[in-house]
C-alpha cells in the first residue's frame, strides 16, 4: 500500500506540474499579468484559491463521485454564464490596469485598495476555476491518462486504474445521446486512452482495505493541485524577479494581451452558454 501511495503522489505532483504549464489558461493569464506588476503575493493567493477547486473536482473524479455530476450537469449553461460575466470582468479590470514599475518595491505604494485586491485574490483563485464547467471533465480525462499510463507501466495504482475506468464509464452514460451535441464536454476523447490497457497493462487483483480508495484519492487530488501551485509559484517567482529587465512598454502591451484573451475566454462561455440555453 505505501508503494501505491508513493507512486501516486509522485505521478500526481509530476501531473499537476506539467499540466499546468501551458499559459493559455485562465489561472495562468491572471498570475502571469499580476506578477508583470510585481504582485508576487497575490499571484500565491490566487494559486491557493485555485488549489481548492482543482483538488474538490480531482477527487470527485478519481474517488468516484460521478452522481454528482448528474445534478451539477443541469447547472453548466448557467455556470458559463456566470463565468462568462466574471472572465468578461477580469478581462477589462487587466486592460484597463497603468503600470508603474518604478513604483511597484516601494512598501509605501500598497494603498488599501491594493490591499484589499490582495485579500481578493483567494476568491478569485477559487471561482476562476469553479466557474469553468470544462474543468471537471479536463480533470477526469487527464487523471484517466495519467494513472492509466502509470498502470500501463507495471506501477502499482493501489486499484485506482480500475476505479478511474469505472468512473470515465459512468460519466459517458450520464452524459449520454448529448456528448455528440457538444465538443466541448465530449467524452469520445477518452477512446484515445483506450490503447493504454495494452500488452504492457496488468489488471491489480490485490485486495485492499475499504479505507484504502479515499487514502490514495485524497492522496493524488492533493498532490496533483499541489504540483499546480508549485508550477505557478515558480512562474510568478521568475517573472517578478526579473520583469525590471523587460521595456515597461512591452509589459503593458503584454498585459493588455493577456486582458483581451481572458476577454475571449468570456465570449466563448457566453456562447457555449447560449447555445446551451437554446438546446434545453
Amino acid at each position: 500500500m505505501v508503494e501505491s501511495i508513493i507512486t501516486i503522489a509522485v505521478a500526481g505532483l509530476l501531473a499537476g506540474f506539467i499540466f499546468s504549464m501551458p499559459i493559455a489558461g485562465p489561472i495562468s493569464i491572471l498570475i502571469t499579468s499580476n506578477a508583470l506588476k510585481g504582485r508576487l503575493r497575490y499571484c500565491i493567493l490566487v494559486s491557493m484559491g485555485s488549489f481548492i477547486a482543482d483538488f474538490t473536482y480531482v477527487f470527485i473524479a478519481v474517488f468516484g463521485l460521478t452522481k454528482l455530476y448528474s445534478f451539477y450537469k443541469p447547472a453548466i449553461p448557467y455556470i458559463f454564464a456566470v463565468g462568462s460575466l466574471f472572465f468578461f470582468y477580469l478581462g477589462y479590470r487587466i486592460i484597463r490596469t497603468k503600470i508603474d514599475i518604478e513604483n511597484l518595491e516601494d512598501k509605501s505604494h500598497l494603498t488599501e485598495k491594493i490591499q484589499k485586491k490582495e485579500k481578493g485574490a483567494f476568491y478569485t483563485g477559487f471561482m476562476i476555476n469553479f466557474l469553468n464547467p470544462t474543468l471537471f471533465i479536463g480533470v477526469l480525462t487527464s487523471s484517466f491518462f495519467v494513472i492509466s499510463l502509470i498502470a500501463s507501466l507495471g506501477m502499482n495504482t493501489g486499484g485506482l486504474a480500475g476505479k478511474m475506468d469505472q468512473n470515465v464509464k459512468e460519466i459517458s452514460k450520464i452524459e449520454g445521446k448529448k456528448v455528440d451535441n457538444s465538443k466541448v464536454l465530449s467524452i469520445e476523447q477518452f477512446d484515445s486512452f483506450q490503447k493504454l490497457k495494452g500488452k504492457g497493462h496488468q489488471q491489480d487483483e490485490t485486495i485492499y482495505p475499504a479505507y484504502f480508495h479515499l487514502i490514495i484519492s485524497v492522496c493524488y487530488a492533493f498532490f496533483i493541485s499541489f504540483g499546480s501551485i508549485l508550477w505557478f509559484y515558480l512562474l510568478s517567482f521568475m517573472i517578478v524577479r526579473y520583469r525590471q529587465q523587460i521595456n515597461i512598454k512591452i509589459i503593458s502591451v503584454f498585459i493588455k494581451s493577456l486582458g483581451i484573451v481572458l476577454c475571449l475566454f468570456g465570449l466563448f462561455f457566453g456562447y457555449m452558454s447560449a447555445r446551451m440555453f437554446i438546446t434545453l
